[in-house]
């Protein structure tokens, strides 16, 4: 999408100057926008996806609603402790952790950030080993998985090469994390919807982060599978 579909802006930066000519802070996605107020409603991610599934909620047709779907939704009462829990370090060393890594200025920066991550990242790999599941918590998708997907699924086609997280990738040396992320992208079934990968660009995402990461326009070339199919 090259405009704005409601204004015609171009860039980002132009809806938060529309909600605040004075605005003199950083640019940042996600945005939740209200057309009716022509205002940013909130920019932090994490509040935004409960925003959708609670504030929205009754919206949507009864059978997809948080009270109705099976497993308790996309955060369960019954695994609320768990799900913060995991947040909590998921957010600090994996989600945020890249771009640590990414925009360190200097070697004990990278080095501070790094080897966080990638304990991070074994962490979550014995988390789904040791359970068996399909998914973080069990069966069923909840918030953990969303945000978890979004760091992975740029990992091995932006982070590892631009960002400097090139001590593993998730494609060959996290084999539960992989058949995870390639069950989110791929499969299109009551849990995931086709959701993930309808909304996956990678493209964008690679466009975006050689243009921050390296200040130039030069995107590298790999890898040769931005994700492999679900059956390899």
């Amino acid at each position: 999408m090259e405009r704005d579909p409601i204004y015609g802006h171009t860039k980002h930066s132009q809806l938060y100057l529309k909600a605040d000519p004075e605005y003199k802070g950083r640019y940042t996605v996600p945005v939740l926008w209200d057309k009716k107020k022509e205002t940013i409603v909130n920019n932090e991610s994490s509040e935004i996806i409960r925003m959708l599934y609670s504030g929205f909620d009754p919206l949507l047709p009864a059978d997809q609603q948080e009270a109705n779907k099976p497993g308790g939704g996309y955060y369960p009462k019954n695994l609320r402790g768990d799900i913060d829990a995991m947040n909590d370090w998921v957010y600090d060393k994996v989600n945020n952790g890249v771009y640590k890594c990414g925009f360190a200025t200097s070697q004990e920066a990278y080095d501070g950030a790094v080897v966080p991550l990638f304990e991070s990242l074994d962490r979550l790999e014995k988390h789904l080993e040791e359970r068996g599941s399909k998914y973080i918590w069990g069966e069923h998708v909840t918030e953990s998985d969303i945000r978890l997907f979004t760091t992975l699924i740029r990992f091995d086609a932006a982070y590892v090469t631009l960002f400097k997280c090139n001590y593993k990738q998730i494609r060959y040396d996290y084999p539960y994390l992989h058949k995870w992320l390639r069950s989110l992208y791929w499969e299109e079934n009551d849990e995931t919807r086709g959701a993930f990968k309808s909304t996956t660009h990678f493209t964008p995402i690679k466009v975006g982060y050689a243009t921050a990461a390296l200040k130039g326009n030069i995107v590298p070339y790999g890898p040769k599978y931005d994700i492999l199919p679900l059956d390899m």
